[in-house]
């Protein structure tokens, strides 16, 4: 049986991952039809997936057995009403890796005062602010999923104190996990450094918000390489503004690319990164695919498939 396969991600996309699909298919022993456009939708059997918008609509695609999405957060897909097939999120080795990297990277930079020391004036010489060591700084991952708790993990390995928040109690040896509403005020109250991996759902939106904030230590700062709507943003302006947050790298935004107008540009105590923190990368991600591909073709589980009820 030859399966009918959509690769429906762009254009620009589809010269770098055909051959890659092509290729992977054929080491696992699937037979596809490969293909970027389709006048047929009721053929597909499996659609390769990175959404334009949530206004993409799906609803031709009846016989779809399963969506296996490029990015790693679900909620534009989720919004569509379109959409009803079975649909998995990417997450592959490479990602995590990427995710790692920005985090780790900014985690220190935050740890060793660079945001105070880029922004000293000639002849300022700031050398009472010297950094301590990663065993006296505590660095809060809210959201410790599969990137979160890597990212947890490699900041433990480095020395810091970490602590992880999420929906659910989660365990691990490395990092005091906690979970829920007293969970949260706990990890707020204890941290240095706030990190927002959390999914964005109805339960997530506005998580930093003026409550919240109220309880992190003062000066605590911030870094969000999750989801904008993570952040109520007029109430992180005034708490860095007031400087109960000392400084937030933002990676995420309500609206991308951000626009220019907006006071996160020039607020001297952000720094704004272009959504850039784990970007999915071919060679790793057409693996998953082809796996995921060959589970369901197998009634094996499927991995990373997307639970609707909890929004990821």
């Amino acid at each position: 049986m030859t399966l009918q396969v959509y690769f429906n991600a762009g254009a620009s996309l589809w010269p770098e991952y055909e051959p890659l699909l092509r290729d992977g298919f054929k080491v696992a022993g699937i037979k596809v039809n490969l293909f970027d456009q389709t006048d047929d939708p009721a053929s597909v059997d499996y659609m390769i997936y990175a959404p334009r918008s949530k206004a993409d609509d799906l609803s031709a695609f009846t016989n779809v057995r399963l969506i296996q999405s490029l990015w790693a957060g679900p909620d534009l897909l989720i919004a569509n009403p379109t959409l009803t097939q079975p649909l998995a999120r990417m997450v592959d080795d490479d990602m995590k890796l990427g995710m790692i990297d920005y985090v780790m990277g900014h985690a220190l930079w935050h740890h060793l005062n660079m945001p105070l020391f880029s922004q000293a004036k000639p002849g300022e010489w700031l050398s009472e602010h010297f950094p301590g060591l990663p065993r006296d700084r505590t660095v809060a991952i809210l959201g410790v999923g599969q990137l979160g708790m890597a990212c947890a993990r490699a900041l433990a390995v480095h020395g810091f104190r970490v602590l992880g928040w999420s929906r659910s109690q989660k365990s691990d040896d490395l990092v005091s996990c906690h979970a829920g509403p007293d969970g949260l005020s706990h990890v707020l109250g204890e941290a240095d450094i706030v990190v927002l991996l959390t999914p964005h759902t109805p339960q997530t939106e506005n998580l930093i918000r003026s409550e919240t904030i109220a309880l992190m230590k003062p000066g605590a700062s911030l870094i969000n390489p999750g989801r904008g709507a993570l952040v109520n943003d007029a109430d992180l302006l005034a708490a860095l503004d007031s400087g109960q947050i000392s400084y937030a790298t933002l990676d995420a935004f309500r609206s991308e690319p951000l626009p220019a107008d907006n006071p996160y540009w020039t607020h001297p105590r952000v720094q704004v990164t272009p959504h850039v923190a784990s970007e999915t990368r071919a060679e790793t991600a057409v693996q998953i695919v082809v796996e995921n591909l060959r589970r369901a073709e197998a009634g094996e589980t499927v991995r990373f498939l997307v639970d609707r009820g909890l929004s990821y």
